[in-house]
């Protein structure tokens, strides 16, 4: 299925560089003209099972230019459609969107010609070398045979593959070809670059060493737009995180904004007995009157805390009094996932600490008593 996928993916990449090879000069139009902007996006797509499902519902977006805003969500958020519409792979149903001041539906082709886009499979040629792989999207830039070698050179020796460069594609690890596919994304030099999810499946390792590249290329003023849904990637590279949810933005700032609009600490407790989990779960809510999350897989409870401390030894005394056991008990600031559920009142379907974000969390809820 990766594979097929893959090739879909490298079809699109071809196309996209073709139609968009030819590269005019583009006048800026005013103040934040090369960023991105959209207003009102919609796109319903329609089949035969599920009837009619609307994966963008009126989506406002603004990226300034220069700047990198993360697109954070679960799957099905609307997400990856976002970026196909923003990178003229496909037509919205209504509303509106500029890149680099250029209309995406009336002036595709260039705003193909400022853009690179990075999807969520690599899309290279497994039966290619990597610097074959490289000068074949040089080629589709329409740079010359000469300039092509010479920015597959220098892309190759940007990514450190280098040493792996005459070896064929399908002998890279998933990090390496997840470096390549970027690389190609760089060879036309684009002002603007979308990245869909570009560290899902990858190791942690190879996570760093992804993060790194993309901080290279913000502090080379690439305006970025980055679609994850790993909530520390958010955290990590984002100057701005939107957060996305059935298909429209619910909420934008900082980090550091997006956790002080629920403000307050947290208590998080680690219970000992998966069996205690219920008792637990309700002990929490009543003592501390907030909801409390419950992560089944990890035996972790959180919730809202008032009274520092002294709520953490009141809870602490309770427990054991139910002659409840735990493995850690501590406050800690919000986080990430702690704002998706306040903002959306359910659990954040992400990927945390290097899963792969291929299925939901296992996570219930537990009301206070007096919710």
């Amino acid at each position: 299925m990766e594979s097929l996928t893959s090739t879909k993916e490298l079809e699109r990449r071809s196309d996209f560089a073709q139609n968009g090879a030819s590269r005019p000069t583009v006048i800026s139009s005013g103040r934040g003209s090369g960023g991105i902007t959209a207003e009102g996006l919609v796109k319903i797509y329609r089949t035969r099972k599920s009837g009619e499902v609307r994966a963008l519902d009126g989506l406002d977006l603004t990226v300034d230019e220069g700047s990198v805003v993360g697109l954070l969500g679960p799957n099905g958020a609307g997400k990856t459609t976002t970026v196909r519409i923003l990178a003229t792979l496909l037509r919205p149903d209504a509303g509106h969107a500029t890149v680099a001041g250029l209309d995406v539906v009336r002036q595709a082709q260039q705003v193909r010609s400022v853009i690179g886009l990075s999807g969520q499979y690599a899309a290279v040629d497994e039966n290619l070398t990597g610097r074959e792989n490289l000068i074949m999207f040089g080629r589709l830039y329409q740079l010359s045979k000469e300039e092509a070698r010479r920015r597959a050179d220098e892309l190759l020796e940007q990514f450190s593959l280098t040493d792996a460069a005459d070896r064929v594609v399908k002998t890279y690890s998933g990090g390496m070809r997840r470096r390549l596919d970027l690389g190609s994304a760089l060879t036309g030099r684009p002002r603007l670059l979308f990245l869909d999810e570009p560290t899902t499946g990858l190791d942690p390792p190879s996570r760093l060493a992804m993060w790194s590249i993309i901080r290279e290329r913000v502090r080379e003023g690439t305006t970025l737009l980055l679609t994850t849904q790993y909530l520390e990637e958010a955290d990590e590279l984002a100057n701005s995180i939107a957060v996305v949810d059935a298909g429209r933005i619910i909420a934008r700032g900082t980090a550091d904004e997006l956790k002080a609009q629920i403000g307050g600490e947290r208590i998080e407790v680690i219970v000992h007995d998966r069996a205690d989990i219920p008792r637990a779960a309700e002990l929490l809510a009543r003592d501390c009157a907030g909801d409390c999350s419950v992560e089944e897989h990890t035996r972790r409870l959180t919730v809202p805390a008032n009274g520092g401390a002294q709520r953490l030894i009141a809870v602490v005394r309770d427990l054991d009094a139910a002659s409840i056991a735990i493995d850690d008990i501590g406050l800690r600031r919000p986080t990430l996932d702690d704002v998706f559920l306040s903002l959306t009142g359910h659990a954040a379907e992400l990927a945390v600490n290097g899963s792969n974000g291929t299925g939901p969390t296992d996570q219930v809820h537990a009301r206070s008593a007096s919710s």
